[in-house]
């Protein structure tokens, strides 16, 4: 009889790479060029795809396991916060707008990001990355039904939550972030890689998750919290994706150095007007602040954002074009988007209002050098038009930005009374762009941007022809409950009757 021999258990590096490496298979009949067209079109030369590393060596069973842990905490947290009329327990229904711009224009763009890794999974020849993408395209997915049914609950009592997904194609502020990821949706797989691995989630998701959810458990949101941190340890493992996808490309070869670069430039400053958002939402929406937009920055953009390029300058690559404008901006932005959708708010589906003396006073001490001298003027004069029954609503539209699809309501570098607007043409059509950067973004790819659908000037296009009434039907925009200002409007006056309940008896 033959001694039996115990077989020698596999190493975690053994396993991972029979679980995901040998996988893989060299085509027989077909060419290999032939299989992956996408992997040499964008220029970037790749001499050895088994260098690429991912430095989680996550397994697809350990994911698994790991996923639905998170998912049994996630659903037991909020399933307490509704039974238990956790929307009562927010400090102030001013918040809700916050949550609405993040449920109309971050979670449809967590769903298009998924599509993009399952797309950029296929057509990458390596097998290490494409086990990366499929995992981040499922967590991708998973973030934006999370983050959809977190906020399910607010749907059954506030208005503006109804018609997220068809406002997300068709109201002026969220085809920011909808164009963004057509962008990159439509870019090749390696520029995808910058564009989300990079700018999404490197710049914006560390700008969005960490401190804004900070400020929604200061705000009493349990329920957003929730979904916030369960996506925030998905969220390293795809920064560390992006980050290793850069320097694979800059270690293959050298001219691959002079096309990251242009990417970098191009997504930083994508991903910076994104976060226009995102700067408004913290300095203005939260009745609880636990920092100002410029304190976020500081941490998580000059820090973060020096750190690791100072790490990249190692290969050739320099701080995007974009980043001494960008830390310049960071003053004025929220107070420029903020008094932009409070004179446009009749096309907004969620409310907005005339900060008080309290919220002045805060963002004054926020801002020293600019909110006195440049917006506190703007507001005081906007509020003795409010008192005095003429509130100021402009029913003039903007010119959008062709390329971020921003209104131009940014500032000169450098002169923050002046307002920056560029224009070039091309084909004998003149484009609008609100920056120096958005125009040069253009000008590198004019037959993509000229394809932009831009909302404001869709308003005078067949069959709408200027009804703003029947613009408001075709945005799923009930007029006078989801848009206007916030003081009488329902969710003002259902909030305080409903938390006058709660503690009448």
């Amino acid at each position: 009889m033959d001694t039996p021999v115990n077989k020698k258990k596999l190493s975690l590096k053994e396993k991972y790479s029979y679980l995901t490496r040998d996988l893989a298979w060299e085509p027989s009949y077909q060419k290999k060029e032939d299989l992956f067209p996408y992997a040499t079109y964008e220029g970037i030369k790749v001499h050895d795809w088994e260098k690429w590393e991912d430095p989680f060596r996550l397994t697809m069973d350990a994911y698994w396991k790991y996923q639905a842990e998170k998912e049994r905490k996630f659903y037991a947290i909020i399933d307490a916060f509704a039974q238990n009329n956790g929307h009562l327990k927010i400090t102030d229904a001013r918040y809700l707008s916050a949550l609405k711009i993040f449920l109309q224009a971050i979670s449809p763009g967590e769903y298009a990001a998924h599509k993009g890794f399952a797309r950029a999974g296929r057509e990458f020849p390596g097998v290490g990355p494409q086990v990366a993408c499929q995992m981040q395209a499922i967590d991708e997915i998973r973030h934006a039904q999370t983050q959809i049914h977190a906020m399910s609950n607010y749907n059954k009592f506030y208005s503006g939550f109804h018609a997220f997904a068809d406002q997300r194609d068709r109201i002026w502020y969220t085809s920011v972030a909808r164009s963004f990821f057509d962008d990159a949706m439509s870019a090749g797989p390696f520029e995808f890689m910058i564009a989300i691995g990079f700018s999404f989630e490197y710049v914006l998701t560390n700008l969005l998750f960490v401190p804004f959810m900070s400020g929604a458990a200061y705000n009493g949101d349990m329920s957003t919290v929730t979904f916030g941190f369960s996506a925030q340890s998905d969220e390293a493992r795809h920064m560390t994706l992006g980050l290793e996808c850069i320097k694979f490309m800059l270690e293959q070869d050298p001219a691959n150095v002079e096309i990251v670069q242009k990417w970098i430039d191009k997504w930083f400053w994508r991903g910076f007007r994104v976060l226009g958002l995102v700067s408004t939402m913290m300095d203005y929406m939260l009745p609880k602040r636990v920092m100002s937009w410029r304190e976020a920055w500081d941490i998580y953009g000059e820090e973060n954002g020096g750190a690791l390029f100072n790490d990249l300058a190692r290969y050739g690559i320099r701080p995007p074009k974009g980043w001494k404008d960008a830390g310049e901006a960071v003053d004025h932005m929220s107070h420029q988007f903020m008094l932009a959708l409070y004179q446009w708010n009749f096309g907004t589906a969620f409310h907005s209002w005339i900060p008080s003396d309290e919220d002045m006073d805060w963002l004054s001490k926020k801002y020293p050098d600019t909110f006195d001298k440049y917006y506190r003027p703007r507001w005081e004069h906007i509020k003795k038009m409010d008192e005095a029954g003429t509130p100021f609503n402009n029913f003039g539209l903007a010119k959008l930005c062709q390329t971020c699809q921003l209104p131009t309501v940014f500032s000169e570098p450098g002169d923050p009374s002046s307002l920056c607007h560029r224009e070039t043409e091309y084909k004998g059509e003149t484009y609008q762009f609100c920056s120096d950067h958005c125009c040069d973004i253009f000008k590198e790819e004019p037959e993509k941007f000229i394809q932009a659908w831009l909302p404001m000037p869709a308003l005078f296009q067949a069959p709408l022809n200027g009804d703003l009434e029947a613009w408001m039907e075709w945005a799923c925009l009930e007029n006078g409950s989801d848009n206007g200002d916030f003081k009488g409007s329902h969710d003002q006056v259902s909030f305080q009757k409903w938390r006058e309940m709660t503690t009448s008896n």
